[in-house]
Parts: C-alpha cells; sequence; structure tokens
C-alpha cells in the first residue's frame, strides 16, 4: 500500500492512502482531462463500461423500467383507477425532506394529471414516525378513499391491519430496510424487499423521493395507455426532477447509479427556478447564484426539514406544492426562522450529548440518553457525535412517559439500520426501522442498557474493521503549481458529489504559511506559499481551536504538506482556487 507523498501518520494521526487503493498514473500536472476523469470513476469503484453515462448521467442512460420492483404495477393500476373514479386520494409522507419531498412529487404529478391529492403528515411528538392506526382510520372516517404512505409503512403493521379492516386502501412507497415479513398493504414498492429481483435491489440506495418518482412514472404511462391524455396535455416529469433532487441529497443517500441522474438533472432543472417553493428556499439562503449539489444538503434540506423537527410538520409539504410565489415566500421565511431556533436547540443537546459520550469509552457504538432533549434533533447532534467519536452513534430523548424517541447515524460499511431490525426481532424496542447508515427507534427507559449491549455485541466486528480501515484518501497529488482553476473545473466534472460518492481530495506541497487568520467565529484563513513559486489560499473551518488549528498558526517557515477539496473563490469578483484543509503533514 502506497501512501501519498509518503504520510504514514498525519498531523491528525491517519495515513494518507489512495481512494480505492488505486494510485494514478503518474504526475497529474499536464494529464488531459479524460484521464484523470477514468481516474476518479475507478477510485469509486465504477467500471470502465460505465465511464461515458458516468460523465454526463442522464435519466435516459440510467433509468430502469418501474415494473421490474414488487407490487410497482399493482400501485399504479390502482392509482390511476382512483383518478378514472376521481377518488379521494392522501399522501401520507414522513416529517422529513424525503417524506416531504417524496409527498410533493406525487400531489404534483397528481395534480397535473387533474386530481387533487390531499396530504398528511403525522407530528413527530404527538404521533411519531410513520403511519398509526388511529391515523388512518380518522382518514378513511373523513373520506379518503386511497391512502399513499411515502418514505413510511415499510414496518406498519398494526397500523395497516387496522387500515385494512376499516376497508381502506394503503398504498406503500418505501426504501427503508424490510424484514421478512411484511404488513397487509395492497401494493409494498420498496427495493429494500427481501424478496427483490437482483435487477430491482441494485437500485436499494435510492431515497424514497426516487422511488416516487418511478411509480409516477409507471402511472404515466398506464394513463397513457387508458387514452388520459388525448384530451389533456400530458405532463412533463422531468419537471419534478428539482424536487427529487433536493430529497435526494439532503437524505444523504450514495449518489451512485441512478441518484447520479437524478440529481444531475434536478440541479439543471432547479437552476431554471420553476417550483415558486424551492425558488424561496433559494432565496431565503441567500443563493444567488445556480444551487450546486452540496447548497441542498446544507442550505436547503435543513430548512425543509425544520419544520418537522421544531415547527409544524407540514410546511415542507406545502412549500413544495405551492404554485403562489407570496405563500412561498411566507411559507420559507417561516422555514428560515425555524432552522435558526433549531441550530439553537441542537448546539445544547450536542453539548450535553458530548458530553455523556466519552472519547476513550471502549464501545463500537456510543449510546447516550437525556431527558428533556428535543426529539426534533437527536438526528443531527448522533451525526455530530459519530463524526467526533468516529464510531456509530445514538442519541435518545427520553419522554415524560418513560417511553425513549432515538436516532442513530452510522459510518461506512456499519449497517446499522439491519441492527435496529434485529434489535426489534429481539424484543429490544418497541418499534425501530432505518437504512444502512441511518435508524430510528423507540425504546422503554429501563431498556435502553440492555439496547447497548446487543448493539456492541453485534457490531463490534464490523466497527472494528472500520477504524482499522481509517485513512485519509486521496485522488490526486500535484505540486504547489498544480493547484489552479483548471483542476477544480475538471475534478468537478465527475461531480455531482455526495454521499458513497465523496468529493476529490487533493495532497499538495510542500508549502509553507506566510500569513495566517482567525476569521469569522472559529475558522484560519491562511496564505500559502511553495518552493515552485506558486501562492494559493487555503481556509480551515471550524479549525481555530483544534490541534489542527494550533499545528498552522505555529507553522509559518516551516514546510508540510496539506490535503484538502480545492475550491473556488469568488472574493471580489476575482476568481481563484482555494484549499479547503482537512489535514496537514510536515515535510
Amino acid at each position: 500500500m502506497t501512501n501519498v507523498f509518503g504520510v504514514a501518520v498525519s498531523l491528525l494521526g491517519q495515513p494518507w492512502l489512495w481512494r480505492g487503493n488505486i494510485i494514478p498514473g503518474g504526475e497529474l500536472d499536464g494529464r488531459g482531462e479524460d484521464e484523470l476523469l477514468q481516474h476518479l470513476f475507478r477510485a469509486r469503484g465504477a467500471v470502465p463500461e460505465d465511464f461515458a453515462r458516468l460523465k454526463t448521467p442522464t435519466l435516459r442512460d440510467w433509468l430502469p423500467d418501474p415494473a421490474i420492483f414488487q407490487d410497482m404495477e399493482a400501485a399504479a393500476t390502482r392509482l390511476a383507477n382512483a383518478i378514472g373514479a376521481n377518488e379521494n386520494i392522501v399522501i401520507f409522507g414522513d416529517y422529513d425532506v424525503d417524506g416531504a419531498t417524496s409527498a410533493a412529487i406525487l400531489i404534483r404529478y397528481l395534480r397535473s394529471v387533474g386530481t387533487d391529492a390531499g396530504h398528511y403528515i403525522p407530528d413527530r411528538l404527538l404521533e411519531g414516525y410513520g403511519p398509526s392506526a388511529d391515523a388512518l382510520v380518522a382518514l378513511k372516517a373523513s373520506g379518503a378513499d386511497l391512502v399513499v404512505t411515502v418514505d413510511c409503512g415499510t414496518q406498519g403493521f398494526e397500523a395497516l391491519a387496522a387500515a385494512r379492516a376499516a376497508a381502506l386502501d394503503v398504498i406503500v412507497v418505501d426504501h427503508h430496510k424490510a424484514a421478512t415479513a411484511l404488513p397487509l398493504a395492497l401494493a409494498l414498492v420498496n427495493p429494500n424487499r427481501l424478496d427483490e429481483t437482483p435487477e430491482a435491489a441494485a437500485h436499494g440506495h435510492l431515497a424514497a423521493v426516487g422511488v416516487a418518482f418511478l411509480l409516477a412514472v409507471a402511472l404515466n404511462r398506464q394513463l397513457r395507455a387508458r387514452g388520459h391524455f388525448n384530451t389533456r396535455p400530458e405532463p412533463r416529469l422531468t419537471d419534478l426532477l428539482d424536487i427529487v433532487a433536493l430529497g435526494t441529497v439532503a437524505d444523504v443517500v450514495p449518489l451512485t447509479g441512478l441518484n447520479r441522474a437524478f440529481v444531475t438533472q434536478g440541479l439543471k432543472v432547479m437552476r431554471q427556478r420553476r417550483n415558486p417553493g424551492i425558488t424561496a428556499l433559494l432565496d431565503v439562503a441567500g443563493l444567488a447564484r445556480p444551487p450546486q449539489a452540496k447548497d441542498l444538503g446544507f442550505a436547503l434540506g435543513p430548512r425543509v426539514n425544520a419544520g418537522g423537527r421544531v415547527g409544524k410538520s407540514d410546511l415542507g409539504v406545502r412549500l413544495l406544492t405551492t404554485d403562489d410565489p407570496q405563500e412561498a415566500a411566507e411559507l420559507a421565511a417561516e422555514l428560515d426562522r425555524l432552522n435558526i431556533e433549531r441550530r439553537g436547540i441542537e448546539a445544547e443537546v450536542t453539548e450535553a450529548a458530548l458530553a455523556l459520550a466519552r472519547p476513550d469509552e471502549n464501545a463500537a457504538v456510543s449510546v447516550v440518553a437525556g431527558a428533556g432533549w428535543h426529539p426534533g434533533v437527536i438526528g443531527i447532534v448522533a451525526s455530530r457525535l459519530k463524526d467526533r467519536l468516529h464510531r456509530p452513534s445514538i442519541v435518545i430523548a427520553i419522554q415524560p412517559d418513560g417511553t425513549a424517541k432515538g436516532s442513530g447515524r452510522s459510518m461506512p460499511g456499519v449497517d446499522l439500520g439491519a441492527a435496529v431490525l434485529a434489535a426489534k426481532d429481539h424484543g429490544l424496542l418497541i418499534a425501530g426501522g432505518g437504512h444502512a447508515m441511518a435508524a430510528g427507534l423507540t425504546v422503554t427507559t429501563d431498556g435502553i442498557e440492555a439496547l447497548s449491549a446487543f448493539l456492541n455485541e453485534r457490531l463490534s466486528a464490523s466497527v472494528d474493521v472500520a477504524a482499522t480501515t481509517r485513512a485519509l484518501h486521496m485522488d490526486a497529488a500535484v505540486a504547489p503549481r498544480g493547484i489552479s482553476l483548471s483542476l477544480h473545473e475538471t475534478l468537478e466534472v465527475a461531480g455531482p458529489y455526495g454521499q458513497g460518492w465523496s468529493a476529490p481530495r487533493v495532497a499538495s506541497g510542500p508549502w509553507t504559511a506566510v500569513d495566517v487568520r482567525i476569521v469569522g467565529e472559529n475558522h484560519l484563513k491562511l496564505m500559502l506559499s511553495g518552493a515552485d513559486g506558486a501562492r494559493c489560499k487555503a481556509i480551515a473551518f471550524r479549525h481555530a481551536e483544534t490541534t489542527l488549528g494550533a499545528a498552522l498558526q505555529g507553522a509559518r517557515g516551516r514546510a508540510f504538506y496539506v490535503a484538502g477539496r480545492i475550491k473556488r473563490d469568488e472574493w471580489n469578483g476575482k476568481p481563484s482556487p482555494e484549499i479547503e484543509v482537512d489535514d496537514i503533514a510536515w515535510a
């Protein structure tokens, strides 16, 4: 195994290795774009026959026939029948951004074919995750003929049994881990069903919004065959891709395969600002430039999520489905306000959770619990703990009634969702489910210790493997003069980047720091000078008071290598490359 620039142990105690253990074919300076792109694709596990469609991801190249999925045709047929009979359809969504975008996809599509559908988003605090028997029976009593659950329902055994008893048809559209048994749904469309064919299971990385879009494609085909569009225009399904892209990125599913096409094409639609709700979100987030994939995860997604976390749960769906710019602006402003409130609550709970989670604790999974913690932020706090402790983390908010709501985040190679389902099967949970990287659960307060023991025993081996292979992975190694806008532009061609398709990291040097300043609340701004005469700006976010920050502030006159992301800096309207620093190693 070859270390990049010979770095076996960096300042932060990790080796610098080539991503995928694939060594580039020599010095990158002067290499052609295609050679670098092919290296980026290979390092992310792609095969040569996919390189062309990876470079320009389109739906034509990546979209499967929706009929390959179990129950897809049954779901489309039932929806087509409901449209023809003018039945009352309700979309039942989860309260997070994937649920909101999934619901918005179906509501907007149904509206475009002449059918108005209602929506129901449960309150996180009062009703919890997924469909409940009370909610579904109440929807039937209020006149619903057909309910479609999105981003939930795969584990809704009791609720769907109650719906069946009440003669309410329910279609489940989901992506969460499924057990061997399935609930009593009219149709359950989920690529993570255990009885899926390999061709369909290969799309298990989709967010629920991607599955909802595929259902819209299947339904559109049914309606076309029935002559529904003989007297009305057929909707442009691609107009919905901005919503699909938002849900896909914000739900942190892997940006591989079909998801790459969803996001690439969805960003093109989003840049046209056709959806009033998304336009209003871009405005409150201060994004005047064309949005990028990272903006969906860090700027737009958290605002949509804020309604379900600390506000009214259906704000996101209302925002994404309104055609009134004034209403969209008002909803976006309210979500922006709630997001600021959420940040304050999150900071308090994070501080309390970190105080309970000792970094030197000998545990594979960190499980912390506290009374009074807001259930709406525990998922974000779990992510913070996971990043800080480098192990899967579960944060549990103890409720006044003695139950406890938990949310967990995992690390690559550790399937937390499967472990939570196993804990449920062992009788350790009241409810639980999720996918590989995230899970939610409900447990009794006195069952938290047993749950922690179970998860630690089950996941210790996979966590050990993930921990021992921890390293900083590089895609390129260049001399200081190699850091350029042209390099940045070439690297961007292999995007969009995100979960499962990591943004490229470049090692460069040796450098010396000629200027180091603290900017903002906790950031370091640097000017670097290379031995070959090159100069480059760099920034280390949130590192003013860390070990890395202390080393950088004392680095004047001492040569070092830098590992980080190459960014395009637009300060004063003069574009220039900038390195976002992840780590350094002394030369």
